[in-house]
């Protein structure tokens, strides 16, 4: 039977109102975007896992209501500048969402901005600024050979630099390991530097 009007908005105003989890990603500059892009696709085929949108992790995880994750994101689109990011690593990990990760460089500028941003949204403290290549479970020879992958494929990439000047609004469930429930629900810009 299809559903009316009222009653799907009345089903909307009910999700608005109940909590979830909401992260806010840095989104990666077009140039980098497409290296980064080449590089996880290129990892995902050999040892696979889900494919992830290129991001830096600014605040990993919050609970609130939508309509409160949408107005502290908006918050902290208003209030902070954009960030210059530079890699700094190339590192494996033993968690699930940092596998093979470009590790960002943290300078006081991006740990003032990324705290603020992190405040906006109710967190004490930002993620450690990370852009995930490959999310999954390997052994550690395993991500050796992802670590190999990365350097043959592009030797300077942890060299790459770029200004963040956009972030995204996710309603995410970390239980979905294959993001396929995770929700991107708005971008926004940074303040000009």
């Amino acid at each position: 039977m299809p559903i009316s009007a009222e009653q799907e908005a009345l089903e909307t105003q009910r999700d608005a109102l109940e909590v979830h989890r909401y992260a806010a990603w840095g989104l990666i500059p077009e140039n980098a975007y497409t290296r980064i892009k080449k590089l996880m696709e290129a990892l995902r085929e050999e040892f696979g896992g889900p494919e992830i949108e290129p991001h830096i992790s600014i605040v990993g995880s919050t609970l609130m209501t939508e309509d409160e994750a949408i107005g502290a994101f908006n918050g902290g689109c208003n209030e902070v500048e954009q960030i210059r990011c530079k890699v700094e690593t190339l590192e494996t990990s033993r968690f699930y969402f940092q596998c093979v990760s470009l590790v960002i460089e943290i300078t006081d500028d991006l740990k003032e901005k990324t705290r603020w941003f992190a405040g906006c949204m109710n967190r004490p403290f930002p993620c450690m600024p990370h852009l995930s290549l490959l999310y999954g479970t390997l052994t550690d020879e395993e991500k050796k050979r992802a670590k190999e992958k990365v350097l043959a494929m592009d030797p300077t990439i942890t060299e790459l630099e770029f200004i963040m000047s956009r972030v995204a609004l996710y309603q995410v469930n970390f239980a979905d390991r294959t993001q396929k429930s995770w929700v991107k629900l708005r971008e926004g810009n940074l303040k000009l530097s």
